[in-house]
């Protein structure tokens, strides 16, 4: 039987997800978060932001998760490119993170990063 390897989500900022970005790939799994701009119950198509970066997210797979537009959202899921260029996150995990420090969140993501940097760079050595 085969079976299916769920990645986990990459951590990224949504200022990251830039056609030129690396995590700007099909299918790519991803984790973000940002403050609930716009919600559609019909759709299911949520819009997050971070500051000027926008990203629409698919929530039509999410149950018991309620949706209050300026609570702060993590999302765990693919991307998905569409025709436009337009990156669209199809969300498999999400949960209201309201409370949490954005500013202390990406400032922990560069620190993150800088380590990963240096671990690969010391191993590579």
């Amino acid at each position: 039987m085969a079976s299916l390897e769920v990645k986990s989500g990459a951590l990224v900022s949504l200022q990251d997800l830039r056609p030129s970005s690396p995590f700007f790939k099909q299918g790519t799994s991803l984790r973000i978060i940002g403050k609930l701009h716009e919600y559609s119950f019909e759709t299911g198509l949520a819009t997050v932001i971070d500051g000027n970066d926008i990203l629409k997210v698919n929530t039509e797979h999410l149950r018991d998760l309620s949706f209050q537009v300026g609570s702060v959202y993590q999302f765990i899921g693919e991307l998905l490119i569409q025709h436009d260029n337009e990156g669209v996150l199809q969300a498999r995990v999400g949960r209201n993170v309201d409370g949490i420090d954005l500013n202390l969140y990406h400032q922990s993501l560069l620190l993150l990063r800088q380590f990963q940097a240096n671990h690969l760079n010391n191993s590579a050595n």
